[in-house]
C-alpha cells in the first residue's frame, strides 16, 4: 500500500468569533483557505471564563455541515426549529445546516476548562438545500478501538483497519475522523481512500510520520516527517498512513473526506457554488425564510 507522507504544516492563527470567544483558526485562515472538503477548523481551548464565555449566539448558516467535538467542558445548542440539547466531553454534533438554520452554541458552565473543535465540512451543490438535520452522539455511543500497543483510537466517522465503526453517516465527503491515543514509542497505521484529502491535527507529543517522502513541497523547520503538538499536517495522497509517538505520549485527530472538486463561494456562514447563491442566502435570510 502507497503510504501517505507529510507534505505541508500549518500553525493556524489566534483569532475570536462568535461573541469573543477566543480560539485557533488553521482550516479557514489566510495561510490554508481550504482543504477540499473540509472548509474551516477552529481549535478552542482556555479555563479562563473571559475567553468563552460568550459562546456562539444565533447566528445563520446554509450550505455546509457543521461538526462539533468536545473534549472538555458542555456546550448548549438551540435552533429555531426547536431543537435543543448538551454537548458533553467526549461527545459530537455533525449538523446538517442544509438550505438554511438559526441555531446558537453556548457554554453549559461559568468556570473551568471548555475546550473542542469546529469543522465545517462542505456540501456537493445537490445537497445544499437539502432538510437540516443531526446527528448529535453522546460519549458512551461513540466506539473506542483499545490498541495493542497501550493506545486507542475513538471512532467518529469511517471505519478501522480491525473494522471498528463510528456512528456519523455521511454519504457526501464519506468521511474518516478519529481521535487517536499512543503512548510513547508506540505505532497507529489506517487505510485512507486512495483521491481523499487527508490532514492529522496534533494535540499533545510528537509524532513521525512513516514512508517514502518523495515531495519536495515541504513546510518545517524540524524533520520533515516530524509532527509538533498544535499543529496540523496536511498528508500526501496514498493508501495508507503511519504513525508513531516519539519519546512522550501523543494524542491527534485524524481526519479524511473525498473532495467536491466544485466551485466555493462564501459569504460568512453561508457556502455555495456561486456569488448569487450567496446573495440569495442573505435575501432569505433576511426575509425569515431560515
Amino acid at each position: 500500500m502507497k503510504a501517505r507522507t507529510l507534505i505541508k504544516i500549518f500553525f493556524g492563527i489566534d483569532t475570536a468569533d462568535g461573541d469573543g470567544v477566543k480560539l485557533t483558526r488553521i482550516i479557514g485562515s489566510p495561510q490554508l483557505n481550504m482543504l477540499d472538503p473540509f472548509l474551516l477548523l477552529d481549535c478552542f481551548a482556555s479555563d479562563q471564563a473571559q475567553d468563552y464565555i460568550g459562546g456562539f449566539p444565533e447566528h445563520p448558516h446554509r450550505g455546509i455541515e457543521t461538526v462539533t467535538y468536545l473534549l472538555n467542558g458542555k456546550m448548549r445548542h438551540k435552533d429555531n426549529a426547536g431543537n435543543e440539547g448538551i454537548i458533553e466531553p467526549g461527545g459530537v454534533q455533525w449538523m446538517t445546516a442544509g438550505r438554511g438554520i438559526l441555531h446558537s452554541e453556548m457554554p453549559e458552565q461559568e468556570d473551568g476548562l471548555l475546550q473542542g473543535f469546529q469543522l465545517w465540512v462542505n456540501l456537493p451543490r445537490s445537497a445544499k438545500m437539502t432538510a437540516p438535520r443531526y446527528q448529535e452522539y453522546a460519549p458512551d455511543t461513540i466506539a473506542v478501538e483499545h490498541l495493542a500497543g497501550g493506545g486507542s483510537i475513538k471512532v467518529i466517522a469511517g471505519k478501522t483497519d480491525l473494522g471498528t465503526i463510528g456512528p456519523v453517516i455521511n454519504d457526501y465527503v464519506f468521511p474518516t475522523y478519529m481521535d487517536i491515543s499512543l503512548p510513547a514509542g508506540s505505532s497507529f497505521s489506517q487505510a485512507i481512500t486512495q483521491g481523499h484529502n487527508a490532514f492529522i491535527y496534533l494535540l499533545e507529543g510528537e509524532v513521525i510520520i512513516e514512508g517514502d517522502n518523495e515531495s519536495q513541497d515541504i513546510i518545517t523547520s524540524n524533520d520533515p516527517q516530524t509532527l509538533l503538538a498544535k499543529t496540523l499536517g496536511i498528508l500526501s495522497d496514498g493508501e495508507q498512513v503511519k504513525v508513531t509517538a516519539t519519546k512522550q505520549g501523543s494524542r491527534f485527530l485524524l481526519i479524511a473526506g473525498k473532495p467536491l472538486n466544485e466551485p466555493v463561494a462564501r459569504g460568512g456562514p453561508f457556502v455555495m457554488n456561486t456569488e448569487a447563491e450567496i446573495q440569495q442566502a442573505f435575501v432569505d435570510y433576511q426575509r425569515g425564510l431560515f
